[in-house]
């Protein structure tokens, strides 16, 4: 009984050793992921933006035309089949997705036309081309256009192949997070 005790004990140690390990490991994963939530850095996988890392920077005034910001999306029909399409990616915003990173195009008051492409006040945006049809053949519907309501915003990316309000149409500002800060990133 003492030769098997003794024989245990080194495989003991290092089971406990990889325990340990693999416990710091986690810890420390967890401990960065902590880090970066609470520090606003956030990890873009979408080609509307450059892929990479991403900080939110405090916005202490209205967005405005030209920010690019991070925001979250309504809880909408549209944002729902967009989520069972593929279009969004699982996050913490409401509705379980992750924030869109957009530049806002057009605030409360403007009048936004959308035809083959996007004009804002009858000046056309570029790179706002629209879609029939997504990746996969679906068909798309675009926004029919309008004045875009109080306390709203309408976003854009020069990506083709961008879900944002030239299909959806404007969203509310409250669900913006902050401005949109690359810290490290690369566009493929």
């Amino acid at each position: 009984m003492t030769a098997i005790h003794i024989a245990t004990a080194p495989m003991k140690r290092r089971d406990n050793a990889l325990l340990f390990g693999l416990a710091m490991i986690t810890m420390a994963f967890l401990g960065a992921i902590s880090s970066a939530w609470f520090g606003h850095y956030r990890i873009n996988l979408t080609p509307s933006e450059p892929l990479g890392l991403w900080r939110i920077g405090k916005l202490d005034r209205p967005a405005a035309v030209g920010d690019l910001v991070f925001i979250c999306p309504p809880q909408t029909s549209r944002m729902r089949e967009a989520r069972t399409r593929g279009y969004l990616r699982s996050g913490l915003c409401p509705g379980g997705v992750a924030p869109l990173v957009k530049s806002i195009i057009a605030v409360a008051g403007q009048r936004v036309a959308v035809g083959v492409g996007v004009n804002v006040d009858g000046r056309s945006v570029p790179s706002s081309n629209v879609v029939q049809l997504d990746g996969q053949g679906r068909k798309m519907t675009p926004f029919p256009g309008g004045i875009v309501p109080a306390g709203s915003v309408f976003l854009h990316s020069p990506f083709a192949g961008s879900y944002d309000s030239r299909y959806f149409g404007p969203i509310p500002e409250a669900g913006v997070l902050g401005l949109a800060r690359e810290v490290w990133t690369y566009a493929p």
